[in-house]
């Protein structure tokens, strides 16, 4: 089965800087490797993530879901003291996802992941050049 996979940082703090998006990561990468789960394509942005997936489809999206979420978020608290301050009550990721699972478009869809993480960056030079 093939799945994009969005999932929000708890508040849509921007924290996902050089040492924790390389926690994070790390950690889908090894998670999924861990349960041979493939991923596709994945683009991991200040305060979101999103990752195309293929795993067994004798698996629930809502179990692959909170495997990642939960081993994930373990991670980057045990790896950076300060997001227990952060985000207190340890709950790193929000409630919640969005999930499509892909079709016949899997080709397109794999595209679009890169092409959010470029629309992103000129949004962000736009908004600049307004200021």
């Amino acid at each position: 089965m093939q799945v994009l996979f969005s999932l929000v940082l708890k508040y849509r703090y921007k924290v996902l800087d050089t040492g924790v998006l390389r926690t994070v990561d790390e950690s889908l990468d090894s998670l999924c490797s861990w349960k041979k789960f493939e991923i596709l394509e994945k683009n991991i942005q200040p305060d979101h993530v999103h990752i195309v997936l293929s795993f067994p489809p004798k698996l629930s999206v809502s179990w692959v879901v909170g495997y990642l979420k939960g081993k994930s978020a373990i991670k980057v608290f045990n790896r950076h003291e300060k997001m227990k301050r952060r985000y207190w009550g340890r709950h790193f990721w929000a409630q919640g996802y969005c999930v499509s699972t892909i079709g016949l478009n899997d080709e397109m869809i794999c595209k679009y992941v890169p092409w959010q993480q470029e629309r992103d960056k000129r949004m962000d030079q736009l908004t600049m050049l307004d200021t």
